[in-house]
């Protein structure tokens, strides 16, 4: 069991988690119905957009399709 406050997210990670939040409410999909066709767990989706996960290529290239956009617009404004 980890002790003391949860660190706080990297300036980086929370950009691109706001990122994938706006093109994913622009599109009307709930965290639930993109991590089903991003094959990844709803909680991932979530700890993504609050900044908590370094996100690695597999997962970008997912939530592209998923998100129907080039991998390169997930990191606008990160």
């Amino acid at each position: 069991m980890p002790y003391g406050p949860a660190p706080t997210p990297e300036p980086h990670r929370v950009a691109f988690g706001r990122r994938v939040r706006t093109l994913r409410e622009a599109r009307g999909l709930s965290q639930e119905s993109l991590a089903e066709q991003a094959d990844v767990h709803r909680t991932y989706i979530s700890s993504l957009e609050r900044g908590h996960r370094n996100v690695g290529l597999d997962n970008i290239i997912a939530l592209a399709r998923a998100l129907g956009v080039a991998p390169g617009q997930l990191f606008e404004d990160v």
